[in-house]
């Protein structure tokens, strides 16, 4: 069997990996301190909470969202283990540093100061849109901000309850818990500071969802060749896919043979491709969306177990 160029994961792809996630963290820091934080927005997530304290009390947000994340990142490795947290501990310590940056960096130039104080729509719409791509940015690159992200990662593999989701309902509780805490003389201004808190959070969520969920779209391919064997063993070798054969016979020249079929993330498409160019040309190859796998080597299955009947039960049915 021919060996093949299959391009494998190194050190100059963690580099890589880490610099999209540095530069999904200050686009949020970024957007927060420029745009957010000096119009009093409310926004979800542990630097919502930070925020809601920081309105209130006058402590900087970046102290309040370290100190739970500490919290959070304790418990989230003793259950999602180790592995999964070792970015999110990197994005913690960088979130905060960078929102000291910006904090002091945007003090006396920033949104406020340069568009006035009645293009509050106008800085939400574009700072969500910001924060979303800062979040989304780093989720690309399997690193988290923290906080919330925390939160729904440990609902999301326990429960049937898809990223985003988890995120908007605790989310929701945060935002709306800002009209109760931060005080204001007028009622007005509270409901206008939760209204925008829950535009920040729709464009966000919405982003998330659609993001991670395209990163973990599945996909199933029919391959037609005579050369099954070596593409089989290399996809099981390379990308670690299970591979079954089945039975074909060709209608017009009633000669048999062997089809493969296999489930992988959409973003192996590339790589299982790769292989197949490089082992027969000439394959073909029938791909197609599947809404989601559940079992080895995917998503685990979440569901409500309930005992099941006895045979004998069964048959009195």
């Amino acid at each position: 069997m021919a060996k093949l160029f299959i391009p494998k994961k190194n050190l100059a792809d963690e580099i890589k990996s880490y610099l999209m996630i540095t530069l999904g963290l200050a686009i949020y820091a970024l957007t927060w301190n420029f745009f957010m934080s000096p119009y009093e927005f409310l926004v979800g997530g542990m630097t919502g909470v930070g925020a809601i304290v920081q309105y209130t009390t006058g402590i900087s947000m970046q102290y309040i969202y370290f100190a739970i994340n500490i919290v959070l990142i304790s418990i989230a490795i003793k259950i999602l283990g180790f592995k999964f947290c070792i970015k999110t501990v990197y994005a913690i310590f960088a979130m905060t540093i960078m929102l000291s940056i910006t904090e002091e960096l945007f003090k006396e130039q920033n949104a406020l100061t340069i568009l006035g104080p009645d293009r509050q729509l106008e800085v939400c719409l574009v700072g969500s849109i910001f924060i979303g791509i800062g979040i989304a940015t780093c989720f690309l690159n399997n690193g988290s901000t923290g906080g919330v992200d925390i939160i729904a990662a440990i609902v999301n593999k326990y429960k049937d309850v898809s990223f985003g989701r988890a995120m908007l309902y605790i989310d929701s509780c945060i935002i709306t818990s800002g009209f109760f805490i931060i005080p204001s003389a007028d009622i007005s201004e509270s409901l206008a500071k939760v209204f925008y808190g829950y535009i920040n959070l729709v464009i966000v969520n919405v982003s998330l969802d659609y993001v991670v969920n395209s990163n973990r779209q599945m996909v199933q391919f029919f391959i037609f060749s005579n050369k099954y064997e070596d593409i089989a063993y290399y996809i099981t070798r390379s990308m670690h896919r299970g591979v079954t054969l089945l039975d074909s016979v060709g209608f017009y020249s009633k000669k048999e043979g062997k089809v493969i079929t296999t489930l992988a993330r959409a973003n192996q498409s590339n790589e299982l491709f790769n292989i197949v160019k490089q082992i027969d040309p000439n394959a073909l190859i029938s791909q197609t969306k599947v809404m989601s796998v559940f079992g080895n080597g995917f998503d685990k299955i979440k569901a409500k177990t309930k005992k099941l009947k006895t045979t004998e039960e069964l048959e009195k049915n």
